[in-house]
């Protein structure tokens, strides 16, 4: 183990405390500011997430955008594979995915530009701790050198971390959002 896994494991444990203790408190309409958010890009191909354990649910923020553009969730392909998205609209037929995370049951996918990002922690400058896999470091990445692609991290304010662990490979945030605030990075 190299000395950069053993500092991200530590900060990804005391995270996840602190995710717990955000999701337990359950704040009413954590995704009002995500939908607010955006309503600013109306009918723009995004992708979200399908929440699971603790993360915080952007749910009702993806189906407000379904109504107005293609909508997607991920679909892990392989480990050291980048993510596809697969259309998901509120209503459609869900299967088990892997790690957890429901996934459409028919394969439709598109490659969105704007991402709504799960994670573990993140700071102020764009920085983001995710769960190690580097799936959506490699994902950001390559759609990002065919167009420019927005990526909104979406976490609870209790997330927020000071000197993240972060390595070279690590994809920016564009934006945080979280139950309370916007928080934009410049590039």
């Amino acid at each position: 183990m190299t000395d950069m896994t053993v500092i991200k494991a530590a900060a990804r444990k005391a995270a996840f405390a602190r995710r717990k203790a955000a999701f337990d408190a359950h704040p009413p309409g954590a995704a009002g500011r995500l939908s607010e958010v955006l309503a600013g890009h109306r009918g723009v191909p995004l992708s979200g997430y399908m929440p699971i354990r603790t993360e915080i649910d952007p749910l009702a923020a993806m189906a407000e955008a379904s109504a107005y553009g293609p909508v997607g969730v991920p679909v892990i392909q392989a480990a050291g594979q980048p993510l596809k998205f697969s259309r998901w609209t509120p209503e459609g037929i869900l299967k088990d995915g892997p790690f957890g995370a429901k996934i459409p049951e028919v394969d439709d996918y598109f490659d969105p530009e704007i991402l709504i990002v799960p994670l573990v922690a993140f700071d102020t400058q764009g920085g983001r701790l995710g769960y190690g896999g580097g799936f959506y470091d490699r994902t950001l990445e390559g759609l990002r050198a065919k167009r420019p692609t927005l990526a909104i991290g979406f976490a609870f304010d209790a997330q927020e971390s000071d000197g993240l662990p972060l390595e070279p490979t690590d994809q920016p945030l564009d934006m945080v959002v979280t139950e309370s605030r916007v928080l934009t990075f410049p590039a």
